[in-house]
């Protein structure tokens, strides 16, 4: 550290102008063509409240971005331990993980309030934006500064959570914000409609637009539907007032510090910092890897994914093939972090994958080399593999839509497929006019029901075969 120390001033405006780079690398480049991992803290928002770590982040990223001068990443030339790669029955991955949370009855949270009462209960602990071993390179890259909400997983709809001051504000929000919507909707479709023959070119334009605010209208009125099913309903109401006061509490002593709920920033920055807890078998792991990467290479680790809620996890998985949508996703149990590999160099690569095959053959972890620059690493409670009769028995489970790209390197896609499928869907026809202004007359309907439900509970509350 006292190295980084005498760097001073000079470094830092230096990485600076380097990490804008690599960002814009990172973000925009064919090598990564998705944007669910970059790296939240560049944002900056730290998830630590230490000015000390604040200042160590930029240093610690800084070592883990550093030109090796070979190839790095999935460039480089590498040999996967079968440990490593998928077994000849995919789903078994999965399915051990599953089965681990079975076996343990691990308690997992559906959203943000749920992962308040297990930090605020010490089920979850806290891991250190950067350390002398690992740097948390990406946690938490998705969080937002919305308000909080509550996450209905078998609907898969969120829902703000709210106090009761709050409530009449929201109601009028989503009514005005869904008249706004209608109206610019229905300007574009009168000035497609009044077009000339010979105006094909500006009348595909209004088209795409009148699509994009459709839908964006037909997701504010999905959002009222929402608030009037969840703040009409005496029960539900309860839950979202007890989920309120957890995230309260959390906010008012967190480690600590004190985050304003009603602030945007300061609810980012406490999202973040909730995103960086893991359950203590896996920090162990974590550590335990971090410090031999470490002492070999003299660089941190970078982690960049813990636990996950599954209202955060439903959200990356629409960006992030890796993020699988099966019903108890690994890294909600606290159990599971990635490892990003995208900067490391064959003997960086092998030299952890060699540490993580130990543990597996030890009985303490499931992996895999996803294709997308991570390793996953899943820790056992106890350090011990799940029984097989429940592993088999979890199969099941584990069946999903999902995708765990093969551990070898995959063809990149092209520089302009994002650009190809975005024309594609612009050709497409809008909803016929009639359905437009049912539709229309629907979504006033439930903007008025969503006023009428705040005023009245106001009211009332006043891979290679692996064996």
């Amino acid at each position: 550290m006292k190295e980084f120390k005498r760097t001073g001033r000079v470094a830092l405006t230096a990485f600076s102008v380097g990490a804008v780079a690599a960002v814009v690398l990172l973000l925009g480049g064919p090598k990564a063509p998705r944007r669910a991992w970059a790296p939240s803290a560049l944002d900056p928002v730290p998830a630590s409240s230490a000015a000390a770590e604040q200042t160590a982040w930029p240093l610690a990223a800084q070592r883990v971005m550093e030109d090796r001068g070979e190839p790095t990443g999935r460039q480089a030339k590498v040999e996967v331990p079968s440990q490593l790669r998928h077994y000849d029955d995919r789903r078994r991955f999965l399915a051990i993980q599953v089965a681990e949370w079975r076996e343990h009855s691990v308690a997992t949270p559906h959203d943000y309030a749920g992962l308040a009462g297990m930090i605020r209960q010490g089920e979850l602990v806290e891991a250190p934006v950067a350390t002398e071993s690992y740097v948390l390179y990406g946690v938490g890259a998705l969080a937002d500064p919305e308000p909080f909400t509550h996450y209905d997983k078998s609907a898969r709809l969120s829902v703000a959570v709210l106090d009761e001051a709050e409530l009449a504000a929201e109601s009028a929000r989503l009514e005005e914000s869904a008249a706004r919507l209608e109206e610019s909707a229905d300007a574009l479709r009168r000035e497609a409609d009044s077009l000339g023959k010979g105006e094909r070119a500006r009348r595909a334009s209004l088209r795409a637009q009148l699509a994009q605010k459709e839908k964006a209208l037909k997701a504010e009125r999905e959002r009222a539907e929402a608030f009037v099913s969840f703040y009409g309903d005496a029960e539900r109401r309860r839950e979202l007032s007890a989920e309120r006061e957890a995230l309260s509490a959390l906010a008012s002593d967190f480690h600590g510090r004190r985050y304003d709920l009603t602030a945007e920033r300061s609810r980012k920055e406490m999202k973040v910092r909730m995103l960086a807890h893991l359950r203590p078998e896996a920090l162990a792991v974590m550590k335990e890897l971090a410090e031999s990467y470490r002492e070999r290479f003299g660089r941190p680790l970078p982690i960049t994914s813990l636990v996950r809620p599954d209202e955060y996890q439903h959200r990356l998985s629409k960006s992030n093939s890796n993020a699988t949508r099966i019903d108890v996703p690994p890294h909600s149990t606290g159990l599971a972090f990635d490892i990003l590999y995208r900067y490391m160099t064959a003997a960086e690569q092998e030299h952890v994958m060699a540490d993580i095959a130990r543990l597996r053959d030890a009985g303490r972890v499931e992996s895999l080399r996803e294709n997308r620059d991570h390793f996953h690493v899943f820790a056992f409670i106890d350090g011990r593999r799940p029984g097989e009769e429940l592993i088999e028995a979890s199969l099941g489970h584990s069946a999903a839509s999902h995708r765990v790209d093969e551990p070898r390197d995959a063809p990149r896609p092209a520089k302009n497929e994002g650009k190809a499928e975005a024309r594609k869907a612009s050709k497409k026809e809008p909803v016929k006019k009639a359905g437009r202004e049912s539709a229309g007359k629907a979504g006033r309907q439930t903007a008025g029901k969503a006023a009428a439900a705040a005023k009245k509970g106001s009211g009332k509350a006043s891979g290679r075969k692996r064996k």
